[in-house]
C-alpha cells in the first residue's frame, strides 16, 4: 500500500489535468448539443455522400440530430483519445521511471520483492485510469441531466464501458514496455496510442483491412458499431484483453529479470 499510494502521489498533478481537461471538453460538447440540434439535424444526409471520410469516423451511420449520434462522435472522439493518451501516459513511465530519476536503488534496496513494486506500480496505474472514468461518468450525468434531453443511457454507458477497456488494454501494453525501458518516454506511449487509433481508421475505410480491428482497442469501442448493434464486441474485447494480459505477463518476466542501473 505504500507503494501504491507513492504512486499515486507522484502521478496527482498529471491525473487531476488530464481528468479536469477531459472533463470539461465533454461537458462543454454536451452543453452546445442544444444549440446545435437543429443545425445537426440534416448534416447526417451530407455526411453519408462523403465517402471514405465519414466512414472512417463512422459517421455515415449516425444521426447528429440525436444525443446518441451526436455524442458518439463528438464526446467519442474526445474520451477515446484523450483517455487513451493519459492511460499510456501514465502507464509507459511507471517501472522506466526508477531508472530515469535515479531512484531505483533506494526503492530495490527495501524489503520488497521487484514482483511487488511491478503489482503495486500497476495497481496504481489501473487505479489511475478507473478514477479518471468514474469523475468523467459523473461530470456526463451532471451535464445530460442540466440540458433536459431524453438520455439513452444504456448506450452511453456501453460506450463508456468499451472506452474504460481500450483505456485499460493501451495502459497495460504501454506498462510491459515501461519494463523493457531504461528512460520514460513521452514519445512511445502517444506513439502506441496514436497508431493504434488510425489503424480503426484504416480499418473502416478499406474492408481488405478489417482484421485490423482485432488488433487496435479502438475497433472494438468504435462508437457507431455499438449505437447501431447496441452491444459491444465480445471476441474483439477478449482479444483485448488477452493482449492486456500478455503485456502485464511481459512486465512481470522481464522486470524482476531485468539488470536494473
Amino acid at each position: 500500500m505504500t507503494l501504491i499510494r507513492h504512486e499515486l502521489k507522484r502521478g496527482r498533478i498529471s491525473f487531476l489535468i488530464w481528468t479536469a481537461a477531459v472533463g470539461a471538453m465533454l461537458a462543454v460538447c454536451i452543453f452546445l448539443f442544444p444549440e446545435m440540434k437543429g443545425e445537426m439535424e440534416g448534416i447526417g444526409s451530407v455526411f453519408a455522400s462523403m465517402g471514405s471520410f465519414t466512414a472512417a469516423f463512422g459517421m455515415d451511420r449516425l444521426d447528429f440530430g440525436s444525443l446518441t449520434g451526436y455524442y458518439a462522435v463528438e464526446c467519442g472522439n474526445v474520451l477515446g483519445l484523450g483517455g487513451a493518451f493519459f492511460a499510456a501516459l501514465c502507464a509507459v513511465s511507471s517501472l522506466s521511471t526508477e531508472e530515469k530519476e535515479r531512484t531505483a536503488e533506494f526503492l530495490l534496496t527495501h524489503p520488497v520483492s521487484r514482483a511487488r513494486v511491478v503489482t503495486g506500480k500497476l495497481a496504481a496505474v489501473l487505479l489511475q485510469v478507473t478514477a479518471m472514468n468514474l469523475i468523467i461518468c459523473g461530470i456526463v450525468i451532471g451535464s445530460v441531466t442540466a440540458i433536459g434531453e431524453p438520455v439513452p443511457w444504456k448506450l452511453i454507458w456501453l460506450l463508456h464501458l468499451a472506452y474504460f477497456l481500450m483505456q485499460v488494454e493501451i495502459a497495460c501494453i504501454c506498462f510491459g514496455i515501461s519494463a523493457a525501458i531504461r528512460k520514460g518516454s513521452v514519445g512511445i506511449g502517444l506513439g502506441i496510442a496514436l497508431v493504434l487509433y488510425f489503424l480503426n481508421l484504416i480499418a473502416n475505410i478499406a474492408e481488405a483491412a478489417k482484421p485490423l480491428k482485432y488488433i487496435t482497442p479502438y475497433g472494438y469501442c468504435d462508437a457507431a458499431d455499438i449505437v447501431v448493434s447496441g452491444t459491444l464486441d465480445g471476441p474483439g474485447i477478449a482479444v483485448g484483453m488477452a493482449l492486456a494480459a500478455a503485456g502485464v505477463a511481459a512486465a512481470y518476466l522481464h522486470y524482476t529479470r531485468k539488470d536494473i542501473r
